[in-house]
């Protein structure tokens, strides 16, 4: 017997709707940094103008309208809409959905069935659309974040219209901060550059940029505006402090690796030794010195890092106390070596700039097409093959379209880094050449 759904809670209306459902677009025009599919041009408006409006499955990041544009197609089409989520829903779900579906179309009523995460659906449950969408009981679109040529059935996916969602750029989270400040009636408190930091912290997505409005929104009227920082303040996680009970762990070992670092073997000796008194792990050590030849020698020296792993598998294969001589070994090795932190700040800047950009797409020349789908979409389209070109080199922009080259890695003049440096600025001048 089915349940009967609980009856609404009287407070319900008094309970206010969260700001990204208030802001629910009512019509495919006022959905944002979707033109290629809902504009004056666009393939959706196009089908609905035909009235032959087809399977779909929607494929781009969260917070892009997905969900959005599903409920306005039903809408515009004149289709009764219903909605499933592949996560909490199963075969019995979807029979009772056919059915129902079945039911209205012989009282001419269409279905519009949404399915969010489709790809969360096994081979079965997808084969279970298939007649269906081919007898028309239901139009079918489906939601994913994933790559529908790896994610879903070729059999369904032959007989859907893949359509694909661009994360929102930066003019189109503009627009939803300002139809969230008319919503709650006053401007955030945010300088320009804080309000340009929050749209970069969305990376693209406009629910998740309109749930941090909402907190905003919430700071009294007077407040001053945030700056960057004071942003950051407020919507940042808090990090997780050390255990304080083992401080001398980390003063210790703070000095080792400084003493490495100032190129003082001697002294970064004999507080490794102060460390194995104090009954530290050797395991443990062995670890950050490994880090050390990473961090702090780098490319400087590329065979710190071999002899870092040869030195804890000496210690795994010895024990104590032969072991920890192959250790020593290593801290020796480690403070003669020449230092390089030109990988370390490499890394950092990299990620800072992977942050600042978010989810910017790879060019299209360097993706891989394994799939008809991918190809139609430009995948490979233009690329080069180094080997093929002169010098082995092509010169090809291989950074996201829109960001400029950027350059993360600096050798040092010292080491093996010196003839790296080299390489790069002969790359460099071939690439300039070339006009790339």
């Amino acid at each position: 017997m089915s349940r009967k759904p609980a009856p609404p809670s009287l407070f319900a209306a008094d309970t206010p709707a969260p700001l990204a459902d208030r802001l629910r677009p009512r019509a495919l025009e006022a959905v944002v940094g979707q033109d290629h599919l809902v504009g004056p041009a666009g393939t959706l408006t196009r089908m609905l103008a035909r009235g032959s409006l087809a399977s779909l499955i929607l494929w781009g990041p969260p917070g892009v309208g997905k969900t959005t544009i599903a409920r306005l197609l039903a809408d515009r089409a004149g289709l009764h809409f219903v909605q499933l989520s592949a996560v909490f829903s199963g075969v019995a779900d979807l029979k009772r959905t056919f059915e129902e579906a079945a039911h209205r179309r012989q009282t001419g009523q269409g279905t519009l069935l949404f399915v969010d995460e489709i790809h969360r659906f096994n081979r079965a449950q997808q084969d279970g659309f298939l007649p269906v969408v081919e007898n028309g009981t239901i139009t079918l679109v489906g939601a994913t974040t994933e790559n529908p040529s790896f994610a879903l059935n070729g059999a369904l996916l032959s007989r859907c219209q893949v359509l694909v969602l661009r994360r929102l750029d930066d003019a189109a989270l503009d627009l939803l901060l300002d139809r969230a400040e008319a919503e709650i009636g006053h401007a955030l408190p945010l300088q320009p550059d804080a309000r340009a930091t929050l749209r970069a912290m969305a990376d693209g997505d406009g629910r998740y940029l309109l749930n941090m409005a909402e907190q905003l929104a919430a700071l009294p009227e007077t407040a001053e505006p945030l700056d960057v920082a004071g942003l950051s303040d407020l919507l940042a996680r808090r990090a997780a402090l050390y255990d304080k009970d083992r401080e001398e762990h980390y003063n210790l070992i703070s000095a080792l690796h400084k003493s490495l670092r100032g190129s003082d073997p001697n002294a970064a000796l004999y507080w490794y030794t102060r460390m194995l008194a104090g009954g530290e792990d050797p395991r443990y050590i062995a670890r950050r010195l490994t880090r050390f030849a990473v961090e702090d020698v780098g490319l400087a020296d590329p065979t710190a890092l071999t002899q870092a792993i040869a030195a804890w598998e000496t210690y795994e294969r010895l024990g104590s106390p032969e072991g920890e001589l192959a250790l020593a070994q290593l801290v020796l090795y480690l403070g003669t070596a020449p230092k390089s932190n030109a990988v370390y700040t490499a890394l950092g800047e990299a990620q800072r700039a992977a942050r600042a950009t978010g989810s910017l797409m790879p060019p299209a020349h360097i993706l891989n097409a394994p799939t008809s789908l991918m190809k139609q979409l430009g995948y490979g389209a233009g690329y080069a093959y180094d080997h093929d070109t002169e010098d082995a080199f092509s010169g090809q922009n291989y950074f996201p379209d829109g960001m400029p080259r950027a350059e993360f890695y600096r050798p040092k003049d010292r080491g093996f880094e010196r003839e790296l440096a080299k390489r790069l600025a002969y790359w460099a001048k071939l690439r300039q050449d070339r006009g790339q």
